[in-house]
């Protein structure tokens, strides 16, 4: 009997000895030293002077800007005031305005000539109508739009009969828009141009241009793709 109690203490001895190697470990970190300690204090304060400085910076910056603003304004408004004055005294000036009245030379005609301009009016009494011409002085000769112009003879005479070549736009009496015209060929002109040479026959016509009143000669060829359906030289 005592024996068996003997062994049941050694056994419970071991089990709390057991117990008391197998306790789990502490998870609280390590003392932290003094030099360890000291440098974290100075990155600390490192880091605070750092972003001290960069708001002192910061603030400088926009007072300088503020300053650089408030010279430009009251330069703007220094600018506006000297303005101000100018007009007024503009105004000043100008309540009395003196005009000068620059006269132009008018140059009268000479005797027994007809000015013309760029462009007339001129009729053609015995074609029955009136058309838009060109005068230009360069030209050797006049000319009149002409369309499906065919030769033919007349008691031993050369004669022509055409239309007028016009455009919608061109201005004519109506009813000779597509009236066949005939006349006597005076004579026939000879026209060189890059693609060959070409002759037109000469007829002549009454023509009448404000006081202007005579006969005129006129090669006939299509004018159609120009401005002006007579060209006058």
């Amino acid at each position: 009997m005592r024996s068996g109690v003997l062994w049941l203490m050694a056994g419970l001895s071991m089990s709390f000895a057991g117990c008391a190697v197998t306790q789990p470990e502490s998870n609280e970190p390590p003392p932290l030293s003094e030099a360890s300690f000291n440098t974290r204090i100075l990155e600390l304060e490192t880091s605070l002077a750092q972003q001290c400085d960069a708001s002192t910076a910061f603030i400088e910056q926009q007072l300088s800007q503020q300053q650089v603003l408030t010279a430009d304004v009251r330069e703007v408004g220094s600018l506006l005031r000297h303005l101000r004055q100018e007009v007024a005294s503009l105004e000043a000036r100008s309540e009395d305005p003196v005009i000068i009245r620059e006269e132009c030379r008018v140059e009268e005609p000479e005797d027994n000539k007809t000015l013309l301009g760029r462009s007339e009016w001129v009729g053609l009494p015995s074609i029955g109508t009136y058309l838009k011409a060109r005068v230009d002085s360069g030209a050797n000769t006049s000319s009149l739009s002409a369309s499906e112009i065919t030769r033919f003879e007349r008691d031993g005479e050369d004669w022509v009969r055409f239309k007028l070549a016009l455009n919608e736009d061109d201005v004519v009496v109506e009813q000779i828009r597509d009236e066949w015209i005939e006349a006597p060929i005076e004579r026939r002109v000879k026209i060189i141009q890059a693609s060959g040479e070409e002759s037109r026959p000469v007829i002549s016509l009454l023509m009448t241009l404000g006081p202007i009143r005579e006969n005129v000669e006129f090669t006939l060829n299509d004018r159609s793709h120009l401005d002006y359906p007579v060209l006058l030289g």
